[in-house]
This record gives C-alpha cells, structure tokens and sequence, in this order.
C-alpha cells in the first residue's frame, strides 16, 4: 500500500451559514440559536418519520439545492430545530411549536376520548377490570 493512501481526499470546507452570515437579527430576534452546522457530531437521536414527511425533507434538500444552498437531511433538520427553538425561547406559548403541539394534542385526546379510550391509555372497558389484572385501582 502505497504512503498516504489511506487519508481520505474530501476537503473539509465550511457550509454555507459559516460563509454567509446574516450581519443582524432578523426582524423578529428569534435566530439568536445557530444550528451547529457542518462539524462532527457527538449526539444522536433517531427520528422515525412517515413516508410523506421524509418525501417532504426530500423536496425541501432538492428546493434548497435549486436556491443554491446545498444541505444534506441533517443539516436541514438541525436548521429547522435551531429555528423552532429560537421562536419557542422568543415567544413562548405563542410560538409556531408550541401553537402546533397543542393543538395536535387537543385533537388527540378529542379522538382519544370519542374512541372510548381514558387519558392513561386504558379503554373505557379495561378501566372498571383494572384489579382483575393486578393494577392498583385509582380512587
């Protein structure tokens, strides 16, 4: 094997928010959180998404491409996270995510409860029987 064949030939160069950075907060303050950008990452987490919403991040790369910002998934779903975030320390309950997680939870626990089922998870039925299983009963 020839000296030097292992290094890897990519050049490890800086994205785009590391070139080009706003010069001021933007009108509403909330970008004070900056994504991490393009450096190693220590942390994970695993993220299941549905078939449409990975089509979704799919187009929104493909879209930023066209806009001549190429990104991989990650660096969009770390922008993303940084964004909410920001909005979410910003604006509080009157934040984009907080505003979109209410109400998806008020909308499951409406179909929740129109299915028969309590708010511990239990069907209505299950929540009479609960000591035939052992479970202590709640009073």
């Amino acid at each position: 094997m020839a000296a030097g064949r292992n290094r890897s030939r990519r050049v490890s160069l800086p994205g785009v928010a590391e070139l080009v950075r706003p010069a001021a907060p933007g009108p509403d303050g909330a970008d004070q959180r900056r994504a991490s950008g393009r450096e190693k990452h220590t942390q994970k987490i695993t993220v299941y998404l549905s078939a449409e919403e990975l089509l979704d991040l799919e187009r929104a790369r493909l879209a930023l491409l066209r806009y001549g910002a190429a990104a991989d998934r990650g660096r969009i779903v770390r922008e993303a996270i940084a964004v909410l975030l920001a909005d979410l320390d910003a604006r509080g309950m009157d934040s984009l995510l907080a505003r979109r997680i209410t109400v998806a939870d008020k909308a499951t626990a409406s179909e929740a409860t129109a299915n028969g089922v309590t708010p511990n998870g239990l069907t209505a039925s299950a929540t009479g029987n609960a000591e035939s299983v052992g479970w202590p009963r709640h009073t």
